[in-house]
């Protein structure tokens, strides 16, 4: 499965990471007075001192470029074309320019001769350029020349990164560079058919994408559970509510031509789609004859899969292709079409379907000509279809993927391409999977120091991926801040192949000495309910998904934890589920009984002062157990060592865990509270203080149990708060349960 082959990759970059070499080791000395840019400059030539912008500084339009995105030279398929001018650039930059140093330098496109510190903007047909690279030169004007407009905006990121890290913000170091990527596609993925993004959260990444020469952003639009492009003509398909409509799409098409970001749509078909199957019943599960749970993964149903044998199904998902293709215009447009169970082939109907049908005689012959299908519908809309791989596997004596579909690769460790006769994107060893059942994070060292991408003519690129996976409520910023470095290594990498001059951590520096681009736009501080009132609840009662999601899963997987105080549900994983049984405090409970158990909420942690309780009732007295953890620490259940209630917190060297003199009794049900405040933690048990610590971690967020530990017994009622409850209201918490 295309989420569980990235790990070996992930341990081998670990251990790769272990025995980093020096660049100067690989045969290139660090240069000289490297800049403070992000991605680091294929060429920098630092010829001393700075330019200054002052009030007389201007932007200087080259007269013949000023109405033009390209000449013919510059262009190419990929990245995609540019749709902004220059004179719409160079305003765009005086704004920019604005914001970051309070100068606003006039704009003009007339015949004048650049004086010391103003900025030229031309475009040229120096074909050493290409589609993107640019020539910039600060030793006295400031002077950006590209083949287009994609090029120019880069290279006015660079000189804009070059203020940001300057102290008054209006030096530029003296320098001549000649900039070029290494691969043509940049990609940062979404998952957001599991869950559901903000348009804030989306504007912002589009301005940083830009800024660190990402150029494609990979919207994957639908999964099985959640469908998130609206369109009258498919009522039923998508919630308006968790969707984008055409005017939100066109809104963010906008943004991503003025900082030169592909918006690449991407849907899944034939498996990953439950809701479409559910929506029109073209599921392998509807109909006469259908497929059973048997032909397919374990925790699923047979209507995960579209039903490629029936024409009615394969023509809507051709209607769906048709319409949301014409709403991009980006080169790219994917289809997904992995992942398809191996065993639909065993069903009756697929077996029957495959005796009688001449031109197809394997379950991979039938994916493979539903691939192409839906690839001439792509086809007539001007762009390619992307894949994730996976169908190469699959015997299929009779049909061949089309050439010109270009695979995502998630096998191997993205250095060189692995699919024969076909374009790729490499995104295997780049997951950001932050959930405990995957629990993938892309090796930042070994990505930094040791990664080579390719820049064959058949690798096109590489992308860092964000699969929301029981993350499906989680917060924007609980993905951010696990991709957000991450994504600037691959900025990096991707653009400038040669091996890096420092070290992962000088290189996380000058990203902070960089900071945030203009027009990012920071999200006020999460409000804190301080008034009494649960900032989140728990109850651990049978639920439905919210609108907008659909329950995919095969009963008693994929449960959700409905929050009914805060808007942070929770979903089980997929394997080893906890279960939810009766007998609870307050109806049901959820059941742990396996070390794969757990709950996934993907929230941001909580700053002291807090409070968590929860009901719980333990069916072993053995081993670690997790109640709540992230990456800053845990609460627990019973601590390593000493088998009592605790805490841990993460530090620079290791964990620091604490212990209360309180260790839970066997098979009954007891009330367990946290207080926390700076430095200080107290645990109360059935509303009677037990004792304090003399630490505090800051309430972790990320879901119950944590990788590979969780713990056993059944949990219910799971509150927190964002205030530190007196002993009198955890008293009468306690005593509000009658028991």
């Amino acid at each position: 499965m295309r989420r569980a082959l990235p790990v070996l990759a992930t341990i081998l970059g670990i251990l790769a990471g272990l025995f980093l070499v020096p660049a100067a080791a690989h045969g290139a000395a660090p240069p000289s007075g490297s800049p403070p840019v992000v991605p680091r400059p294929a060429q920098w030539e630092d010829l001393g001192g700075t330019v200054g912008l002052t009030e007389r500084s201007r932007i200087v339009v080259d007269p013949a470029s000023r109405s033009r995105t390209a000449l013919p030279a510059g262009r190419q398929e990929l990245p995609g074309p540019a749709r902004q001018t220059t004179r719409e650039l160079a305003e765009q930059l005086r704004d920019e320019i604005r914001e970051v140093s309070g100068l606003a330098p006039d704009v003009t496109t007339r015949p004048v001769r650049p004086r010391k510190g103003d900025i030229r903007l031309r475009l040229t047909d120096d074909a050493r350029l290409g589609a993107e690279g640019y020539r910039f030169d600060s030793s006295d004007v400031i002077r950006i020349d590209a083949a287009g407009t994609h090029g120019l905006y880069y290279g006015t990121r660079t000189l804009l990164q070059t203020l940001r890290a300057g102290e008054d913000h209006r030096a530029v170091p003296r320098a001549r560079s000649l900039d070029r990527p290494t691969q043509r596609v940049r990609m940062v993925h979404l998952d957001a058919g599991r869950k559901y993004w903000e348009l804030d959260h989306l504007e912002n990444l589009i301005r940083r994408m830009g800024d660190q020469k990402l150029n494609t952003l990979f919207l994957h639009l639908s999964e099985s559970e959640g469908f998130r492009l609206y369109s009258p003509k498919f009522p039923g398909l998508a919630d308006p509510e968790h969707s984008y409509s055409r005017a939100d799409i066109e809104r963010l098409k906008a943004l991503a031509a003025r900082h030169h970001v592909q918006l690449m749509p991407g849907l899944e078909v034939p498996g990953h789609a439950t809701v479409i199957s559910e929506a029109f019943g073209i599921g392998f599960g509807a109909g006469a004859n259908p497929c059973t749970g048997e032909h397919t993964h374990s925790h699923l149903t047979a209507d995960w899969i579209i039903d490629m044998t029936s024409e009615k199904a394969v023509e809507k998902t051709k209607e769906i292709v048709d319409e949301f293709a014409g709403w991009f215009d980006a080169p790219l447009f994917s289809i997904g079409a992995e992942e398809v169970p191996g065993q639909l082939g065993e069903c009756p109907r697929v077996k029957e379907f495959l005796a009688e049908d001449p031109d197809v005689s394997t379950l991979g012959d039938l994916l493979n000509r539903y691939i192409n299908t839906l690839d001439d519908v792509v086809a007539r809309h001007g762009k390619r279809t992307a894949v994730y791989n996976g169908s190469e596997h699959m015997a299929a004596p009779q049909q061949r993927v089309h050439g010109s579909v270009v695979f995502l690769t998630w096998e191997g460790t993205g250095s060189e391409p692995v699919i024969p006769g076909h374009d790729e994107i490499a995104i295997g060893p780049f997951y950001v999977t932050p959930n405990n059942y995957h629990n993938l994070y892309p090796d930042q060292p070994w990505m930094y120091g040791t990664w080579k991408p390719d820049s064959a003519p058949d690798m096109l690129g590489s992308g860092v991926m964000n699969w929301a996976d029981y993350n499906f409520w989680a917060e924007d910023g609980y993905f951010e801040q696990h991709s957000a470095g991450p994504r600037a290594v691959l900025a990096d990498r991707s653009w400038n192949g040669s091996p890096p001059p420092d070290s992962l951590a000088g290189f996380r520096a000058r990203v902070a000495a960089i900071g945030d681009p203009p027009g990012v736009r920071q999200r006020p501080a999460k409000q804190r309910v301080d008034d009494g009132r649960p900032s989140h609840h728990w109850t651990f009662d049978e639920a439905s998904y919210p609108s907008g999601w659909t329950y995919a899963g095969s009963p008693g997987n994929t449960i959700m934890a409905e929050d009914t105080a805060g808007g942070l549900p929770g979903t089980t994983y997929i394997i080893n589920n906890p279960a939810l049984v009766g007998g609870g405090v307050r109806g049901e409970a959820f059941r742990f009984d396996h070390d794969r158990d757990g709950v996934g909420f993907g929230g941001l942690d909580v700053t002291e002062p807090w409070t968590a309780s929860v009901w719980v009732r333990p069916t072993s007295t053995e081993g670690e157990q997790v109640l709540l953890s992230s990456e800053s620490g845990a609460l627990k259940l019973r601590q390593s060592g000493t088998g009592e209630v605790g805490l841990s917190r993460a530090t620079g060297s290791g964990t620091a865990d604490h212990s209360f003199d309180y260790t839970l009794p066997f098979d009954r049900w007891v009330h367990l509270t946290w207080v926390a405040e700076p430095g200080r933690t107290t645990l109360y048990v059935d509303g009677e203080r037990v004792g304090s610590v003399d630490a505090s971690v800051p309430l972790p967020m990320r879901s119950v149990g944590a990788p590979k530990v969780s713990l056993r017994g059944d949990l219910d009622e799971l509150t927190t708060w964002d205030e530190a409850l007196s002993p009198g209201q955890v008293g009468d918490r306690f005593e509000g349960y009658g028991r």
